[in-house]
């Protein structure tokens, strides 16, 4: 019997009892090329497929129409002939089948599965491709509550694919599995694994294949594959979390590794754009890689974004990657715009970590982490660094600290092989940059109140002379000291660079202010160039400093397009707080011989920004007296000044009084300092900036002493101010600064000369020195000799500060201690006599004192005898 809907017979020819000794089996369509029309079969074939048939079917063997009708519906979609395509009429049946009766839809699969498994081991490729094809169409029409067995015979089927050895069949499985993966089910799955698709699209991603353009596909199928895998995942809280650092192991490194075949490519944009599909089909796999990568980084959550950097770190640190820099900094770079903004400081703590574990490193691998770290500072949003600011500073100036050890020991703490390890001093100052760099990169990022806290953080890691000097290093000693602090107040200096406030006694308060200045008289002058820098960065706050960059005499100051706002009250509470302190190290820093134009233009800068930043009438009159008393400075034949310093110091004065003569817009004022400043161009223009501050400077061996008309003269700018309603009085005193403890303690060339030079300043200061000094009574002419001789008691307190500075360096260790311990015995002296004084009673109102003092009055005094005060009777 031959039934209607079958296009070709087949004849089966069955035994009932016993194995058959051949069965014919007739060609389907489409197998005739590979399928003979009679083919014996094995005795276990026959059995198998015998059980396999139904009652029906053993019954009635020749009759096709008796099959189940999905798997008629099924077979009817494969063609005769495979390159004509699925047929697309029996297609829709099939489609309209499974809607109708769901319960049929995992049978459905597994047939389909059956029949692909056997062309591909047959090798029936065209076949196999009408398979997969009728799967997808089959998962995009059908979303019921018995998808689940359906997809369980899907992905075994492109498992199936996956494992075989042909390109075409693993890009045909990689296809259908994206397809899959972009399907929302609405049924949650209990038991689905996706391990092996992990580990098989990662191993695809590190293709080696010989055909370039083969490999290239299998590939970029890879990374489309673990795409799929990652949006199927992530979202699917039933799924094994893809997070784990098991799988995350497996999907970073195998992106990583396909960005960096495309390293040349840069970055197309911050953020990951959708394309379109034309676009996606001409993109590279780097290309690719980089919007996967973003994709999943996306999709981090707060708990998440550890376990999906670490393998990145241990990629770069496999590969040595970081010496580069360029690969790596590219990586974060994509990082750290595609992780939400709330969680970048996550990142930047596993840079930082991750620096704390390379510290014995070489010190490019070192610094190609801290220019990672500068490049995620930069892109983190302001504020987003996080709770423990001042620990990410502290991390960052420990390390500075450490390249400072290994540049001047040459060798790494407890560093097993330390021989085989060359510390190069030039690569160590590539991380110091580095790190600097990366200290000004984080500050920008802050706020204001946390950018002041990062100050006076690091200002407290800086040895301060004479305040809290840090203990010597034994590694590095005090060389290592001296660079320790020029790193610290570079890093300072990096910090302050853009810091604008209101209030400028929020931004200098006096714990900061007092240990920076400091710095301003230390004979250093890398040093006092950089404390000046920084107090420049912290004054301006109207972008004027680069207009008062180099030393000009300017005719008419409107060109320069000052900014300039009224004082406020907490500037006026500023200048009155720490003004004459100010002054004081503006003048001392003129008197130091190492000066060079670098730091005559950071003083006449300074001297400008106070005049247009914080000057009111008062602040007025004082920088103007100190002008004229640094022109007496350079005058004064005590100072041993060179040559240059003198005409440098002149030519500041000279600059300076035509900048304050313009602002304050006194006529006769400007006319008396052109007056001066044109008869000066005649007959001494060195003592000018324009003949000073160049590079080959015009000044004579031998300086006469100047006269007349070329020197701003303090009684003729007093009476012209004072008509124009200016302190008089004020302007006629000269301006005379007064040196302190800390002047002299700060003058110092090593941490032993501080230490000792404070032992003299507490013996000088000590209660017995003060009870043997009597009153010395001031008269005029007390004063007049204290002028006039003291620049021979400064060279006499030179002499004696030499003296003991070279016993302390130069005597026994014994008779160091033998001072030491008289100067503790007097001391407890002086406390036994004080605790006598203070643990005596007070005298009774009788009189009588206790006995145990020895000291009794003859007779007591009755309290009616006593004489009191009229206002304490009442």
């Amino acid at each position: 019997m031959v039934a209607a809907d079958l296009r070709r017979p087949r004849r089966l020819v069955l035994y009932s009892h016993g194995a058959p000794s051949s069965v014919d089996v007739l060609r389907q369509s489409g197998d005739a090329e590979r399928w003979p029309a009679a083919m014996p079969l094995e005795a276990s074939q026959c059995v198998d497929l015998r059980a396999s048939l139904s009652m029906e079917a053993r019954v009635c063997g020749c009759c096709g129409a008796l099959r189940p009708r999905y798997k008629r519906l099924v077979d009817n979609i494969f063609p005769e002939d495979p390159e004509d395509g699925l047929v697309k009429a029996n297609m829709e049946k099939l489609t309209f089948y499974a809607l109708s009766a769901p319960e049929k839809l995992d049978r459905i699969g597994a047939y389909l599965s059956e029949r692909l498994s056997r062309d591909v081991a047959r090798h029936r490729y065209g076949y196999v491709c009408i398979a997969m094809e009728a799967l997808d169409q089959l998962l995009m029409a059908c979303h019921c509550q018995s998808i689940n067995l359906f997809v369980e015979s899907f992905l075994k089927m492109v498992r199936k694919l996956l494992e075989a050895d042909k390109p075409n069949l693993q890009i045909l499985g990689t296809n259908s599995f994206v397809k899959f993966a972009n399907i929302e089910e609405d049924t949650p799955s209990y038991h689905r694994s996706y391990d092996f698709f992990v580990s098989r699209f990662s191993e695809m991603c590190h293709s080696t294949y010989e055909d370039p353009d083969i490999r290239t596909k299998i590939r970029m199928a890879g990374i489309r594959g673990l795409q799929g895998v990652v949006r199927k995942t992530v979202n699917d809280e039933l799924q094994a979390n893809i997070w784990d650092p098991q799988h995350m192991d497996k999907i970073v490194p195998s992106l990583l590794f396909n960005l960096q075949q495309g390293e040349g490519t840069e970055s197309r944009s911050p953020s990951p754009l959708q394309t379109a599909e034309k676009e996606r089909e001409r993109e590279s796999p780097a290309e690719l890689t980089e919007r996967c990568f973003r994709e999943l980084l996306g999709r981090a959550a707060y708990g998440n974004i550890k376990n999906a950097i670490t393998p990145v770190l241990t990629h770069l640190d496999n590969h040595s990657l970081w010496e580069g820099k360029t690969f790596a900094v590219r990586c974060f770079k994509i990082i750290m715009y595609s992780i939400q903004s709330q969680h970048s400081h996550l990142v930047i703590q596993q840079l930082l970590g991750h620096l704390d574990a390379n510290s014995k490193n070489s010190a490019m691998v070192r610094a190609g982490i801290v220019e990672v770290l500068l490049e995620a500072a930069a892109i983190a949003a302001s504020g987003s660094v996080g709770p423990t600011v001042l620990e990410v500073f502290n991390t960052l100036l420990r390390h500075l600290r450490l390249s400072v050890d290994y540049e001047l020991t040459g060798s790494y703490e407890s560093c097993s092989n330390v021989g085989a390890r060359i510390i190069k001093e030039h690569e160590e100052r590539k991380l110091q940059e580095a790190v600097i760099r990366t200290i000004g990169s984080f500050a920008n990022t802050l706020p204001t109140y946390q950018r002041s806290e990062v100050m006076l953080f690091i200002m407290g890691k800086i040895p301060v002379p004479g305040m809290h000097p840090v203990p010597l290093s034994t590694k590095s000693g005090l060389q290592g000291s001296r660079m320790i602090q020029v790193m610290l107040l570079k890093s300072l200096l990096q910090v302050t660079t853009g810091f604008q406030t209101t209030n400028m006694l929020t931004a200098l308060p006096t714990s900061f202010l007092d240990p920076l200045l400091a710095f301003t008289l230390l004979e250093d002058a890398e040093i006092r160039l950089l404390v000046l820098e920084i107090l420049l960065s912290l004054i301006d706050r109207h972008d004027n400093w680069p207009k008062f960059s180099s030393i000009s005499i300017f005719s008419d100051i409107s060109v320069l397009k000052l900014r300039v706002d009224k004082c406020s009250r907490q500037d006026n509470l500023f200048m009155k707080k720490h003004s004459q302190q100010l002054y004081r190290h503006i003048f001392l820093a003129c008197k130091e011989d190492s000066s060079t134009q670098p730091h005559f233009e950071a003083l006449y800068a300074l001297l400008a920004l106070i005049s247009v930043e914080l000057a009111n009438e008062e602040v007025v009159v004082d920088l103007i007296r100190l002008a004229l008393a640094l022109q007496d400075l350079a005058l004064a034949n005590e100072e041993t000044l060179p040559a240059y310093n003198r005409c440098a110091v002149l030519a500041l004065s000279a600059a300076y009084l035509n900048l304050i003569s313009q602002l304050t817009t006194v006529p006769a004022f400007c006319q008396h300092v052109q007056e001066v400043i044109e008869m000066r161009q005649k007959e001494v223009p060195f003592f000018l900036p324009e003949d000073v501050f160049v590079e080959n400077p015009r000044i004579p061996k031998i300086l006469e002493k100047p006269e007349g008309d070329v020197l701003f003269l303090q009684s003729k700018i007093t009476g012209v101010l004072g008509g124009s309603g200016y302190n008089t009085d004020r302007l006629a005193t000269p301006y005379i600064p007064q040196l302190t403890d800390e002047d002299r303690l700060s003058k110092r060339k090593s941490v032993g000369e501080t230490i000792s030079l404070q032992v003299e300043v507490e013996s000088r200061n000590s209660p017995e020195k003060e009870e043997r000094t009597p009153a010395e009574e001031i008269t005029f002419e007390t004063l007049k000799n204290a002028i006039v001789d003291s620049v021979g008691m400064e060279e006499q307190e030179r002499e004696r500060r030499r003296q003991v500075v070279e016993k302390f360096q130069k005597a026994p260790f014994e008779e160091i201690a033998a001072h030491c311990g008289a100067r503790a015995t007097l001391l407890q002296s002086k406390l036994n006599q004080i605790f006598e004084i203070t643990i005596r009673p007070p005298p009774s109102p009788s009189g009588t004192i206790g006995p145990g003092y020895g000291q009794t009055q003859s007779r007591s005094v009755p309290v009616y005898e006593m004489k009191f005060p009229d206002l304490c009777v009442y």
